[in-house]
């Protein structure tokens, strides 16, 4: 299982790394010319970009997650829609 998540969030420039673990979050910058800049740079002009990743669904608190209610006050959007981009090996 992976440990370890980039998460980005629309309107907000910064990527972030959740170590699953430890149970932390921290800004991440990605290096210049890697392949997470370039990614980091899509997202930014409204691709969405899943990997390795099942669930995401942002929520307006934590009451919102806890109660399992995701309505789109929260911006939870269920479809059967195709990713904006995916990245596979």
């Amino acid at each position: 299982m992976a440990n370890f998540v980039v998460i980005g969030i629309p309107g907000d420039l910064q990527l972030y790394l959740a170590d699953l673990s430890a149970g932390t979050i921290t800004p991440l910058a990605p290096p210049a010319g890697s392949d997470l800049a370039t990614i980091d740079k899509l997202r930014n002009a409204g691709a969405t970009i899943i990997r390795g990743v099942n669930l995401a669904i942002t929520v307006g608190s934590a009451d919102d997650a806890a109660s399992g209610r995701f309505d789109d006050a929260a911006g939870g959007r269920f479809d059967e829609g195709p990713a904006g981009g995916r990245f596979d090996n």
